[in-house]
């Protein structure tokens, strides 16, 4: 197959399920894995596909995602940064964790801890944490999204605005230039911006390829923040902007 052919046919793949690994398209076109790599990079370069390890995706400003596909995105980064993070939980702490694939993996990484006291609006959290009978976890009221376990609404607020805990734990979906925390859905942002409101400390988890990536909901800005965790070094303009507003930046490398 000619390879101007296979890399439309690549893009239209992309387009349909909103990612698609580097291993899914090798099978498909029967090709090589660098052959792949090489089509991806050049649609990436024409700005048709954004790059993630793995494999590739689309970004659109309205519509995230989906979600089955977001789990499997940049997951080793992910754990990285959710082992980092979850060195700054003390036992006994208290924590809100909200909606994203990202938070489901810092969860995960929680299960080490003791005796912690967790309010979410994400189902797949609650059940990743009742796993450990110490913990108690409690679940906002609200609208179930069904596409990704996600509890959203002015009842989710409300019930947020109930607590104050030690620690925010935040995922977001896209964070621009000027530090704006971008995401999808107005709900899930009223939320994100009560949890913030309602922590002594702020923990952003973000792994590199949600810097510059776009979304239509204004959440906040990352100054709001008092730890960010990343797996590379953000764009020249967030750090400044971290460093002038005293946020602590955690940068988790892949030490292979």
């Amino acid at each position: 197959m000619p390879q101007h052919h296979r890399q439309d046919q690549i893009l239209e793949l992309i387009r349909q399920q909103g990612f698609a690994t580097t291993e899914q398209l090798v099978d498909h076109f029967q090709v090589t894995p660098q052959t792949i790599r090489r089509d991806l990079n050049e649609l990436a370069s024409q700005n048709r596909v954004r790059r993630h390890h793995g494999g590739a995706g689309i970004d659109s400003s309205t519509v995230n995602t989906a979600y089955q596909a977001r789990k499997i995105m940049e997951l080793e980064a992910k754990e990285r940064i959710a082992a980092e993070l979850v060195e700054m939980i003390p036992d006994n702490a208290s924590l809100f964790i909200n909606i994203g694939t990202t938070t489901e993996t810092i969860a995960r990484a929680l299960l080490v801890r003791n005796n912690l006291k967790v309010v979410t609006n994400n189902l797949h959290v609650a059940s990743i944490l009742s796993a450990r009978e110490d913990f108690t976890i409690i679940i906002a009221g609200g609208e179930v999204r069904n596409r990704d376990g996600g509890i959203v609404g002015e009842a989710t607020r409300d019930f947020i605005n109930q607590f104050r805990m030690d620690f925010g734990i935040i995922g977001i979906s896209g964070i621009h230039g000027d530090g704006s925390l971008l995401d999808f859905d107005y709900r899930e942002v009223r939320v994100a911006q009560a949890i913030i409101g309602n922590s002594s400390q702020v923990l952003l988890a973000a792994d590199h390829t949600k810097f510059g990536r776009n979304a239509m909901v204004r959440l906040g800005n990352i100054s709001q923040a008092d730890h960010v965790f990343t797996d590379q070094t953000p764009p020249e303009e967030i750090c400044h902007l971290l460093a002038e507003h005293q946020v602590a930046l955690h940068v988790v490398r892949d030490t292979e």
